[in-house]
């Protein structure tokens, strides 16, 4: 049987953490926007095949590790930007375990050295972004907020019938939000 309110109460805290997961890849797009120009990836991918051949999917996991997490690039950007450097004659594509595997190409290797200075300003701004404060741990509790909200929106059904769970449920995030708000305001730890 299903209780109309709890119902309604799951849709519209479904929305907001849809919202919330929305915002936060806006912010990630807004950091990308800052830390790449207009044609910088094609670089930053010719760099990153300067040291070992790799597929898309690689090419995609190894910027969110340079970046500590904050950009991850859709396929939707890393491939066409591998197929605007194939087409240049930058790097070479072979099948290799069913994958499309890329190679920087000697032409490649001469657009990166005549572009050094792009590539080594670009590392310069993610490194400094990077440290400019606290944005691991930013990043981290982000991750720890979404995560949580995941988990409730996963449990919420199994939840409904169960009132002291999801009091209890409550009063720790209650408590967790009074800690959180207590560090904020603090002036030193």
């Amino acid at each position: 049987m299903w209780d109309w309110e709890s119902r309604d109460e799951f849709r519209h805290w479904r929305r907001r953490a849809r919202d919330w997961g929305r915002q936060f890849q806006h912010q990630q797009g807004r950091m990308r926007d800052r830390m790449f120009g207009r044609g910088d990836l094609k670089y930053v991918v010719l760099d990153l095949l300067k040291d070992q051949p790799r597929h898309g999917y690689d090419i995609i996991r190894e910027l969110e590790n340079r970046s500590g997490g904050f950009y991850t690039p859709s396929a939707g950007v890393v491939y066409p930007t591998l197929q605007l450097l194939e087409d240049m004659g930058a790097v070479t594509s072979e099948q290799q375990e069913g994958r499309k595997v890329y190679t920087i190409t000697a032409e490649g290797r001469r657009i990166l050295d005549e572009r050094r200075d792009v590539v080594d300003e670009i590392a310069g701004r993610v490194r400094d972004w990077m440290h400019g404060g606290a944005r691991g741990e930013v990043q981290l509790a982000m991750r720890e907020m979404g995560d949580l909200m995941a988990l409730l929106g996963r449990e919420s059904p199994r939840l409904w019938n169960d009132p002291d769970k999801l009091r209890a449920i409550r009063e720790a995030i209650a408590r967790t939000r009074g800690e959180i708000e207590t560090i904020l305001h603090s002036q030193t730890l």
